[in-house]
């Protein structure tokens, strides 16, 4: 087991930093949003009901959305720009492209197979990240769309189609405010390790590094 929580400590304590919060979400976004349903003269949500309704998805994925699409252009970008003095960034020159050393231990089966495989293999990060963050956009304007026909309802108003819901201002309102504030946090960690330091850190440059040096 101690081996098991030194080997996975990293992604343990992420994954607890992900439900906890998550938890905290539902159980206060499930009184806010029964608050709104009785002001506007709706029946209270149990817990349960919550769980599927418009406020709760269209609120976990639009920030999900933002995340992997923050995630997924990080990756593909950093392929071919450099920022010179960043930690985030590959080296400004790598003058004999040498393959980088590897831990002894099998392949993975793509490389052992090769082909078809192996070039999806290649860019299997970025597409995972683009497939996460399409499905999360999907679950945003479908939760988006539900909470909307919950509240014309209550409105005494018609409903909407999702893919006319999709063309309102207020769904990409919604969108754009996150997507600005995650790649404002990758340009500061990508500017910021220029100058600034973290030891022990793997985003870091080494304390005694020169400013300039690029990369870790």
């Amino acid at each position: 087991m101690r081996e098991f929580l030194r080997n996975n400590g990293l992604s343990l304590v992420l994954l607890a930093c992900l439900i906890l919060p998550l938890i905290g979400q539902t159980l206060t976004g499930h009184e806010v949003y029964n608050d709104e349903l009785v002001r506007e003269g709706g029946a209270p949500l149990s817990l349960a009901q919550y769980l599927t309704s418009g406020h709760l998805v269209s609120s976990i994925f639009e920030n999900w959305e933002s995340e992997f699409l923050q995630m997924g252009m990080y990756v593909l970008l950093t392929v071919a720009l450099r920022q010179k003095g960043s930690a985030e960034s590959r080296p400004m020159s790598e003058p004999d492209e040498d393959e980088p050393t590897l831990e002894p231990g099998p392949k993975p089966w793509p490389v052992r197979v090769g082909g078809f495989w192996l070039t999806l293999y290649r860019h299997s990060l970025a597409i995972a990240f683009g497939l996460l963050f399409a499905l999360s956009f999907v679950l945003h304007l479908s939760g988006s769309w539900r909470r909307e026909l919950v509240d014309r309802a209550l409105r005494g108003e018609g409903p909407i189609a999702m893919l006319d819901y999709l063309t309102e201002p207020e769904f990409w309102f919604e969108s754009f405010q996150n997507w600005q504030s995650e790649f404002l946090a990758v340009l500061a960690l990508v500017t910021l390790s220029i100058w600034l330091r973290q030891d022990g850190s793997p985003q870091s440059k080494p304390v005694e590094a020169p400013h300039s040096q690029t990369g870790t």
